[in-house]
């Protein structure tokens, strides 16, 4: 692992998380006070937000966020959004990016949980509302990230902003734990999969796009909506480390370089631990013993990799390395296996 090497990032260690309000996760906004200048669905887009600065619209400038009209009575304005993945919160970013001299002062934020919330969209009553995020200054065009402390998982947030104004962006980052119970016995899933609780913990770079991506629904968009380290211009090579939602078997591997042609990995090699209760830093130091389940495998570009054969069997995990060589981009990553059994998913590490 020292020959990689390993650098902490600078922002809080939620922003690592997933957003489980993502729009891509099936996250969307229910209701809220008023949208008179833009509607509150922009908050679950990809990316930070544009601004156009000649573009209006009949009701005013065109802003690509959620932008209530100035209040003129009293009380504060909201927003209620259904997460896509249920779990627990660890922190939000309240971007304002572009809303200077527009955008709200303070912000807070409410959650509940609603045990099977319909596809349409049930709203929470008013006493099941939590206050997970008190009232909290805000910067203009910005991204303003806080921490929740809350230890409960919830199914809806609501973003209060006070009194009025534009937010570009609401991610909600945490962690989403799987209801075993939904796996039948023996039952073959995909171990890493966001939505069965994986989660991208530690990579040795992601200058050009979020190793959480890996473990996204569905095929990558484009190159963008994948896993992308920088050149490497010394010696090693780049990794990726992801915890299994349940621990499980490994017994397939599916490796896409889909969209990655002059920057797809020479070669990759595959790396699992059973360590329910490791800490980010042993992952990274010597506290952990690694068995490769794939040796180093040439790579082709624009791809999909299927490994089944290849792979030698080390029991039960609960973390997998993904090394690639010497650096480049991967669009997905899927591990398919057998939960080890209907307890606890794994814990440890940054959640």
């Amino acid at each position: 692992m020292s020959e990689s090497g390993y650098t902490k990032v600078e922002l809080p260690a939620f922003t690592r998380l997933v957003d489980l309000a993502s729009a891509r996760l099936g996250g969307v906004a229910l209701a809220a006070s008023d949208e008179f200048f833009a509607p509150m669905v922009n908050l679950l887009q990809p990316g930070r937000g544009v601004f156009k600065p000649d573009e209006y619209t009949e009701r005013g400038k065109w802003m690509d966020g959620w932008e209530t009209r100035r209040k003129r009575t009293p009380g504060h304005d909201w927003c209620v959004i259904r997460l896509g993945l249920p779990g627990i919160i660890r922190g939000v970013d309240i971007d304002t990016h572009h809303f200077v001299g527009n955008h709200p002062p303070h912000a807070s934020l409410d959650a509940a949980a609603l045990a099977n919330p319909s596809p349409g969209g049930d709203l929470p009553g008013d006493n099941q509302w939590t206050e997970v995020l008190g009232k909290s200054a805000l910067e203009p065009d910005a991204r303003n990230l806080l921490a929740v402390t809350h230890e409960r998982h919830w199914s809806h947030v609501r973003l209060n902003i006070y009194p009025d104004g534009g937010v570009a962006r609401l991610r909600v980052h945490g962690t989403m734990v799987p209801d075993s119970a939904s796996f039948g016995p023996d039952e073959t899933i995909d171990l890493v999969a966001v939505e069965n609780g994986g989660i991208a913990m530690l990579c040795s770079d992601m200058f050009f796009s979020n190793m959480q991506n890996l473990i996204m629904p569905g095929p990558a968009r484009n190159m963008g909506d994948g896993w992308e380290t920088r050149r490497r211009r010394g010696p090693g090579f780049d990794w990726a480390i992801i915890r299994l939602g349940q621990a499980g078997t490994i017994q397939r591997v599916v490796l896409e370089t889909t969209h990655f042609k002059g920057n797809y990995p020479a070669a990759c090699s595959l790396e699992v631990c059973h360590e329910p209760k490791v800490t980010e830093e042993d992952l990274v130091g010597d506290a952990v013993t690694w068995q490769e389940i794939l040796p180093r495998t040439k790579l082709r570009a624009d791809h999909s990799h299927d490994f089944a054969a290849e792979l030698r069997d080390a029991g039960a995990c609960t973390h997998l390395r993904l090394n690639i060589y010497p650096d480049g981009g991967v669009a997905r990553l899927r591990a398919f296996g057998v939960p080890e059994s209907k307890g606890a998913p794994p814990s440890g590490g940054t959640d």
